[in-house]
């Protein structure tokens, strides 16, 4: 069935007005932080999985546990340790015997079972446990002892990670990184916000945050997402930025040890869409583009050891890539 232009524009007003409530409910509470909000927010209307870095006592978990009450999600979080297990995540089988003897295997489900899941200080697993989340992060489903388990819909991971604090911890493999949609880096507030920071928080009551949409919602704004029109000048320009950062493309790819592939185009296609929503435009823009490049690229990209010695950054690299493309 084929919707008109009238039904997807009333869809796309109210879809709008909703999450810019849900917007500012989330800011209500953590204050001074409204870049990361509205990356976070386009990586859940994407569809997507993001990965938080910053250090401690930056609202990391604030956020995302607020994210869930505002958005309606089930939300469960796992404290990321060296002795961590895959089925500390993923669940696994136990024996049952019944009162006639019968022994039978049953499947427990892990916290991975849930709508939104908090990966804390991911960095700090081993490769084997990193590893369980790739399959329910691509595939959203699971496999144990050879049995299919699919996963709530939707289903989104938000990873936090200390960028300082490196002893005792495993890099990402790029596999894994890959899989997030973007790389949202939390910094420290301004002088103002902090003030508000310190004076709300520190009182004999905070706010409590309400929900505003249902994870249903969340779901039909997923699809409205992919309904939004793409001009052909915005997908030119997402194709040159992704392709000029390959081998061969040019004197500044030749800084990149890795190198970004069609999964980042696809990921910077549903990111500009999904900014575009969520800032009541029909449409996405260059600065969309411009916008969002970072946060798709910096984890999916790694300079060589000669470009780092040179005193290169992924930063730097991407301001150029992105100068070049759009212009």
């Amino acid at each position: 069935m084929i919707e008109d232009s009238g039904t997807i524009t009333m869809q796309f007003e109210q879809a709008s007005a909703q999450l810019a409530q849900a917007s500012a409910e989330v800011a209500r509470v953590v204050i001074g932080q409204e870049q990361v909000i509205e990356r976070s927010l386009v990586t859940l209307l994407a569809g997507g999985h993001g990965l938080l870095v910053g250090l401690p006592g930056l609202a990391k978990t604030r956020l995302v546990e607020t994210l869930a009450r505002v958005l309606g999600l089930d939300m469960r979080r796992v404290q990321f340790t060296p002795d961590l297990m895959p089925a500390d995540i993923l669940g696994s089988e136990v024996l049952d015997e019944s009162a006639q003897g019968a022994k039978a295997f049953r499947f427990l489900p892990g916290p991975v079972f849930s709508q939104l899941l908090m990966a804390d200080e991911i960095n700090r697993a081993s490769p084997r446990t990193q590893s369980a989340l790739l399959q329910a992060m691509q595939e959203h489903h699971i496999s144990v002892a050879g049995v299919r388990h699919d996963l709530p819909q939707p289903f989104h991971v938000l990873a936090t990670q200390n960028p300082l604090e490196q002893e005792g911890t495993y890099p990402l493999p790029e596999a894994q990184l890959d899989r997030f949609l973007l790389q949202i880096d939390v910094t420290y507030p301004d002088r103002d916000s902090e003030r508000r920071i310190i004076l709300e928080t520190t009182g004999a009551q905070s706010y409590v945050p309400q929900a505003v949409i249902s994870a249903e919602d969340l779901r039909g704004f997923q699809q409205l997402v992919r309904k939004i029109p793409l001009g052909e000048s915005i997908i030119e320009a997402i194709l040159d930025l992704v392709r000029s950062a390959r081998p061969g493309a040019g004197p500044l790819s030749q800084a990149l040890a890795w190198s970004p592939g069609p999964r980042a185009a696809q990921a910077l296609v549903l990111a500009v869409r999904a900014r575009a929503l969520l800032q009541g435009r029909f449409s996405p823009s260059l600065a969309d583009v411009a916008a969002l490049a970072e946060p798709v690229l910096k984890h999916r990209m790694a300079l060589t050891y000669a470009a780092r010695a040179e005193g290169q950054s992924v930063e730097s690299i991407i301001a150029q890539l992105v100068a070049k493309a759009i212009g």
